[in-house]
């Protein structure tokens, strides 16, 4: 399974990408939204982790990129904007999942492997 991690934060980009890692997913990261958008582009992935507050394309562009043109593909939105609005926002531009930050790297992985295996179902 490929993972790609859109995240501008050094140490949380590091912290995901072990986690993930560690369980045996496939991962490419991106440090920020552009950089993300031609990651999309031109290549396959299983589901994408994103930040929200990206330098040049934000987080929320990113999630509507991958659900207008990748509607398969699952995409789970971390921040550190825990307002509810933002949260509604993600939701309605089709977010899969929403974690807070700071985040258990436990909660994570059971994140991502409960959207993995219903989106593996369903296909």
């Amino acid at each position: 399974m490929m993972i790609l991690v859109v995240e501008d934060d050094e140490m949380i980009l590091r912290t995901l990408e072990f986690r993930l890692k560690k369980d045996n997913y496939s991962v490419t990261v991106a440090r920020d939204g552009r950089e993300a958008m031609e990651k999309l582009k031109n290549n396959k992935f299983d589901l994408v982790l994103t930040d929200l507050m990206l330098p040049f394309v934000t987080g929320m562009e990113v999630l509507s990129y991958a659900k207008t043109n990748l509607p398969e593909l699952p995409v789970i939105v971390l921040s550190a904007a825990d307002e509810e609005g933002t949260i509604m926002d993600a939701f309605k531009l089709g977010a899969d999942d929403f974690i807070a930050k700071p985040f258990s790297p436990g909660e994570l992985s059971l994140r991502v492997k409960r959207l993995l295996i219903r989106y593996t179902v369903t296909k």
